[in-house]
């Protein structure tokens, strides 16, 4: 069985100047990283699916972006792999005093155990630390200085939102950020009427921000919501696809109202299948 080490060889060998891929040669960090969007969102995909018997395959393709990323670093001079693995060890010991309390990785396990709430307010702390430590200039530190701008914008909504939390700008319950919702509907239908697109545009996002922000005080994560709800969309079109096929006909053919009926044909088929 293959090793981490032959897929580092592997890796070098692909990027090897006179015998490599010449596909691989051409690529650089910012070429790479729509792959590994890719490959992080079949990882969750497979998760979503429960198809454990492909996870395997899914979670060596998003590693192999770690690695690829690292070969390009060494052949710069910048880091290399070992550094990324030390890296992530050592912050995530730092970052665990109550499972390391003499920063040992093998040190003996005799630390007391804390509560979820304690263990993630100790990990709050490190983060800003480490944020910290890592501005420019600390008069300009900002709680938001580590949310990266390349999350998916519902993620990075909640992300903000949840940072600002933090320091009490948030609503106290989940009510009054229905009430929230419901004033920025009554904003997107006031700037439909008035026919403005941009007005219309930035309305909608401020809506979406606000959902999102319902969602978080109801602990459901906006962006794994939207996926189930986009995967429900897809299963009833396709049954409506397979229908219209069946009967011989086309779904340019049908009228709406037959369209909507056999969308209704499939959510009591939902409901009706077991586990629902």
């Amino acid at each position: 069985m293959y090793q981490l080490d032959d897929l580092l060889h592997l890796m070098a060998r692909l990027r090897d100047p006179q015998h490599g891929c010449p596909w691989d040669l051409k690529q650089s960090y910012a070429t790479i990283v729509p792959y590994t969007l890719e490959e992080a969102y079949e990882v969750a995909d497979a998760i979503e699916r429960g198809d454990f018997e492909h996870l395997p395959g899914e979670l060596g393709d998003l590693l192999f972006q770690v690695v690829y990323y690292s070969q390009l670093a060494q052949e710069e001079g910048r880091f290399d792999f070992a550094r990324v693995v030390d890296g992530i060890t050592a912050k995530l010991i730092r970052r665990h005093p109550h499972v390391f309390p003499d920063g040992d990785l093998y040190g003996a396990p005799d630390a007391a155990k804390l509560e979820e709430a304690a263990v993630k307010q100790r990990w709050e702390e490190f983060k800003a630390q480490e944020r910290a430590e890592k501005a420019a200039a600390p008069e300009q530190l900002s709680l938001l200085d580590d949310v990266p701008a390349a999350l998916p914008a519902l993620s990075r909504a909640a992300k903000l939102q949840k940072r600002a939390a933090q320091v009490g700008f948030d609503w106290p319950e989940a009510l009054p950020v229905v009430d929230k919702v419901r004033e920025e509907l009554d904003e997107v239908l006031e700037a439909m009427s008035e026919n403005d697109a941009e007005a219309v545009a930035e309305e909608i996002g401020d809506l979406l921000f606000v959902v999102t922000n319902l969602a978080r005080h109801l602990k459901v994560d906006p962006e794994a919501a939207l996926r189930a709800a986009n995967g429900k969309f897809e299963r009833r079109f396709r049954f409506i696809e397979q229908s219209v096929r069946e009967a011989g006909r086309s779904l340019d053919g049908c009228s709406l109202e037959e369209l909507d009926a056999l969308w209704g044909e499939a959510k009591k088929l939902e409901k009706q299948a077991p586990g629902c």
